[in-house]
């Protein structure tokens, strides 16, 4: 830690700053530069506190002290605030006052498969160097595990998905490339197939029916053996391990089919008389080699639609430039991004994407943070703003300096993030689970017992027809499409939130925020802007309004107070000069003072004017305001008003929120004037002021044991507690790294109107969910009967596997491109 620097520009590496005076006590806050609220000290790291290093900073529900494991029934704080400490009885923690919880078995084994997650899965930039590149199961049946190559997952034989690299130089997944070379492969030989074992359709062939055989023999072999092996090899590891999945039902039927033609074929006398019908072999190369090509075609769709629906972290990854223009000694070189650390000077040109996070040091410009925040209007950046990696800078020219780097940035967390998300399952998909682990075995009994049944009452060829019925079912009821409904769901969906500033930390987040029926909020910085603004200014001496801004504004460029940024920003707008300001002083706690033109200005709080006899009565006509006073050569010349100004889309997203029968509770510790001014315009009719973290918490468990679903949207610091206690915890405001932590859902640009976009994504995700699984069922239900031949006896309708082989296809495409329909939907409602 640099501690010669002014306090205001030492960087925490954690992000944590603190009072040094300790006003506050043990209070934290995650933002550089800010003074304390009591003392009005400049925060600085908490790295310089000096029993720092003594306090366990680390600790979590997902990463606990290694004696919890022989702390079993004993009580902890789910906030850790004195690290690895425990209790024998239940009670609340003595330091932020949350109900203690236990350790048990679930807590710790879910500490340890997190941790595995974590050493496994590319979170930072190290790990996706590392992954980049390898392959993991998109339904994760075995963990986390990855494989060198797509071989195939061994449980469900899903086809296995690439892991994007940590920049956006990743190759182009290979999988999409090689099914489609497979499929025209097997489709060049399949239709030469199908046209010669249809060869009496469309005339006499110039060959014998043997050498037809042998013929159709030969142009089975390169489908089966090159282009359709690998789905034989899954189904063959299904088997082995015991797992059935449905490449079990693939590899049955079709090694069933092409076994029974090798039979038939070369020793057809040996057949009874049903089955060598006119001395001709019942050959079925054709249905193998169709059945196998149309399997590879929805492979191919299926690895299409992945590629397509991991465009959007690809998009995130492309969006860091490679290279960055370092300042050393008024010198500009270009380096690599790898190259630069924190507190490098970086110069920033017009046209260039931001490298790292950090802050502007000198110059200003316009910077398009859509591809970060859904935003579409550039954002003006002055010197002490933040920029964040991977934005577009407009046409002006900056200084900045690196603060975050590597896989510290925003930009690195969101893709880690919606990494996380669209590897997690939910509910929905552990059900699709275990319904496919019965479904597999369930059908293979129902296509042992139709081939016994054909067998025994078919009449003539009821071997054949035994045989083709059976495959049929064993074809048609391929849950393939079964497995494919929420995890392509999902992933889209978890793309397109991405694409709008909505970043889900688990897929389990948007299944549970459609069954939310109260939202909870805090008000500053949620509701409202977070910092003042100057709404009003009430002249009552001599001096025009335009006056005493302008007063006002020469003192306050001297003063760091937030009250003086919301003055300057007000008189910016006039684009007009300073008075020169001699003899400035900031009096502690009351306000300023200086000379202007020979004549003592004073502004700041009624106690200021008190204290230096000005004639002034306090006015709190405007209950929810801040106001400042002016005074010139010993008189009061006006007043101002300040005031943190409610966001606007805030009352349109409340009242979106409301008709979907969600109640919108604000609980603030703010004063109880500031929240009802607030919760009036909003038309909020439940709301609590002055409230303790603790008490935001209590007022959460209240609705939760009346069985209430209750989402809590807060800054995810002050607020932590209540956003762990919640069943859903939605972070707003900065999009910092412990607000990304602290909640299932992070809303970048901060605003309430994320969350009622995050709400209709969640209806629509749930909606395409159910649509999917209806498809897949549908598929089943009506194609397992049908192919059984239960129609057969009233209507004479046979399926055969090649039709079989289609509908199982066209679930598998159904559900894909129904699960895209979610790109579609428009979270922008009027």
């Amino acid at each position: 830690m640099e501690n010669n620097k002014h306090p205001s520009e030492r960087i925490s590496p954690s992000s944590v700053y603190y009072c040094p005076m300790e006003c506050e006590g043990e209070k934290v806050y995650f933002e550089a530069g800010k003074r304390c609220p009591v003392c009005n000290m400049f925060l600085v790291p908490i790295e310089e506190r000096a029993d720092y290093k003594s306090k366990p900073q680390t600790y979590s529900k997902t990463n606990l002290p290694e004696s919890f494991h022989n702390k079993l029934g004993e009580y902890y704080c789910p906030m850790f605030c004195e690290g690895e400490k425990t209790y024998l009885t239940e009670g609340s923690c003595p330091v932020c006052h949350m109900h203690l919880e236990v350790i048990d078995e679930d807590l710790l084994a879910g500490s340890q498969h997190q941790q595995l997650n974590n050493n496994q899965q590319p979170t930072t930039n190290n790990h996706l160097q590392t992954q980049a590149g390898k392959y993991y199961c998109p339904m994760f049946c075995e963990g986390d595990k990855v494989y060198d190559s797509n071989v195939g997952c061994p449980v469900c034989g899903m086809d296995l998905v690439q892991i994007p690299g940590a920049s956006g130089e990743v190759a182009e997944d290979t999988t999409y490339i090689d099914l489609r070379r497979k499929f025209l492969i097997a489709l060049a030989f399949t239709i030469p197939l199908f046209i010669i074992s249809m060869g009496g359709m469309f005339g006499q062939m110039p060959f014998s029916t043997k050498t037809s055989g042998i013929i159709q023999l030969l142009l089975t072999l390169p489908v089966l053996f090159y282009a359709g092996w690998f789905l034989m090899m899954r189904g063959y590891r299904s088997f082995r391990s015991g797992k059935l999945n449905m490449f079990s039902l693939v590899a049955l039927g079709a090694a069933a089919a092409i076994l029974f033609s090798i039979f038939a074929l070369f020793f057809l006398e040996t057949l009874p008389h049903s089955v060598n019908h006119h001395g001709e072999a019942p050959l079925y190369f054709e249905s193998v080699a169709v059945i196998l090509t149309l399997v590879i075609m929805g492979q191919m769709m299926e690895a299409k639609a992945h590629q397509k629906t991991g465009n959007a972290i690809k998009e995130l990854m492309q969006l860091s430039p490679d290279t960055a223009n370092l300042i050393i000694k008024n010198i500009e070189k270009k380096v690599p991004l790898s190259e630069v650390k924190v507190s490098d000077i970086l110069r920033i040109k017009p046209g260039e994407k931001i490298p790292v996070d950090g802050k502007i040091t000198d110059g200003s410009s316009t910077v398009d943070e859509s591809m970060i925040t859904g935003e579409p209007t550039p954002e003006q950046k002055n010197s002490g703003d933040r920029v964040t990696a991977g934005t577009l800078n407009g046409n002006g020219t900056f200084l900045m300096i690196a603060e975050k780097i590597g896989s510290e940035t925003l930009l690195s967390q969101i893709i880690a993030m919606v990494n996380e998300a669209s590897r997690s399952k939910a509910p929905i998909q552990k059900l699709t689970d275990r319904i496919s682990r019965i479904f597999v075995p369930v059908v293979i009994v129902i296509s042992i017992l139709t081939f016994f049944l054909w067998w025994i009452f078919g009449g003539e060829n009821s071997l054949i027809m035994a045989f083709v019925n059976a495959v049929a079912v064993l074809i048609v009821a391929c849950p393939c499409a079964l497995g494919l409904a929420t995890p392509m769901s999902l992933t889209v969906g978890i793309g397109k939130g991405a694409r709008n500033g909505i970043l889900i930390k688990n897929a389990e987040a948007l299944e549970k925020f459609n069954k939310t029926n109260v939202l909870i909020t805090d008000k500053t910085g949620t509701m409202t802007e977070g910092k003042p603004s100057l709404n009003q200014i009430k002249s009552t001496g001599t001096l025009s309004e335009n006056e005493i801004l302008k007063l006002a504004a020469s003192l306050n460029q001297n003063s760091e107070h937030p009250l003086s940024g919301a003055v300057l920003n007000k008189f910016k707008e006039n684009q007009s000069d300073y008075f020169k300001v001699e003899n400035f002083e900031n009096i502690s706690g009351k306000g300023v003072r200086g000379k202007i033109d020979g004549e003592e200005i004073l502004l700041g709080n009624w106690a200021l004017m008190q204290e230096n006899q000005i004639a002034a009565e306090e006015d709190d006509s405007q209950n929810a305001a801040t106001v400042s006073y002016l005074s010139k050569g010993g008189i009061l010349q006006g007043m101002l008003y300040f005031l943190d100004k409610i966001k606007s889309n805030a009352k349109k997203s409340v009242e979106y929120l409301q008709e979907q029968n969600i109640e919108v509770v604000m609980l603030t510790g703010d004063s109880e004037n500031a929240a009802k001014a607030v919760a009036e315009v909003l038309g909020i009719k439940n709301y609590q002021s002055r409230c303790l973290p603790h008490d935001k918490m209590d007022y959460i468990k209240k609705l939760q044991s009346e069985g209430k679903i209750v989402a809590m949207a807060g800054d995810g610091i002050n607020d932590a507690p209540a956003l762990a206690q919640a069943n859903i915890g939605i972070a707003m405001g900065t999009g910092s790294a412990a607000a990304i932590e602290s909640a299932e859902i992070t809303l970048l640009k901060g605003n309430i109107l994320g969350i009622a976009k995050a709400k209709i994504l969640s209806d629509a995700l749930l909606k395409n969910i159910k649509q999917n699984l209806f498809f897949a069922f549908i598929y089943n239900t009506l194609g397992i009967p049908i192919a059984a031949g239960l129609l057969y006896p009233f209507f004479g309708i046979l399926l055969s596997p090649m039709i079989a082989a289609a509908a199982m296809s066209l679930s598998s495409v159904s559900v894909i491109l129904n699960s895209l329909r979610l790109n579609g939907v428009r979270l922008d409602k009027n």
